[in-house]
């Protein structure tokens, strides 16, 4: 059975479970709980929540640009049974699964590298400015602060280093994968066309094999 995508938040509904909505246009719309149907009734636009999949692309949070995300596409093309081409699809649905999980990861490093530094920085100025509010023994004169950036900036360097390493070796094993799922996708195709060719229309509309 079909998982469809809930049309509010994009997360997945599973069979039996969820909304349906059908417009006066005939077009279908389907949710995966009553909090999106209900956002959807009201006209909320899902790129100005922050808990839906579409916000989250539209602010640099989720990958979007992607050749793994091809291949979760919708192909309304009849294709005709083949054991072998079930076989190869369902081996290449867990490599890309794990090729996804692996790039999400390294998205998200790369994307939370700064975020440290940033939050230091600010708790550091907090207790510039709120010095008075401070016991007299806890407080700390301008030498001692710069002594202390000092060695935070040297810590968070090597963290960066750290990160970057780790980066530049997931992008190493990317090219690897890219290679493998275009390969997977070659011999998809081409056995599809095979498939196509052998299969000849007859008059009453109806195909046949040789």
């Amino acid at each position: 059975m079909r998982i469809e995508t809930c049309s509010f938040c994009s997360q997945p509904v599973y069979p039996s479970k969820g909304i349906q909505f059908v417009r006066n246009d005939a077009r279908v719309f389907r949710f995966c709980r009553s909090k999106c149907h209900k956002n959807f009734k009201m006209k909320r636009a899902p790129r100005k929540l922050r808990w839906t999949k579409s916000f989250r692309k539209a602010h640099g949070k989720e990958m979007t640009v992607d050749s793994t995300l091809t291949f979760a596409a919708r192909r309304n093309v009849p294709v005709r049974y083949n054991r072998d081409l079930v076989q190869t699809t369902i081996k290449a649905m867990d490599r890309v699964t794990e090729i996804r999980s692996k790039r999400e990861r390294a998205f998200y490093r790369q994307r939370m590298s700064g975020n440290k530094s940033r939050t230091l920085e600010e708790d550091r100025k907090l207790v510039e400015d709120h010095q008075h509010l401070l016991p007299p023994g806890e407080r700390y004169n301008q030498t001692m602060l710069g002594d202390s950036d000092a060695a935070e900036e040297d810590h968070e360097m090597v963290i960066d280093d750290e990160i970057a390493s780790d980066i530049d070796s997931d992008m190493e094993l990317d090219e690897e994968e890219e290679e493998e799922l275009a390969a997977v996708q070659a011999k998809n195709k081409k056995s599809a066309m095979k498939q196509k060719g052998k299969q000849k229309m007859l008059v009453g509309g109806g195909t046949s094999t040789d």
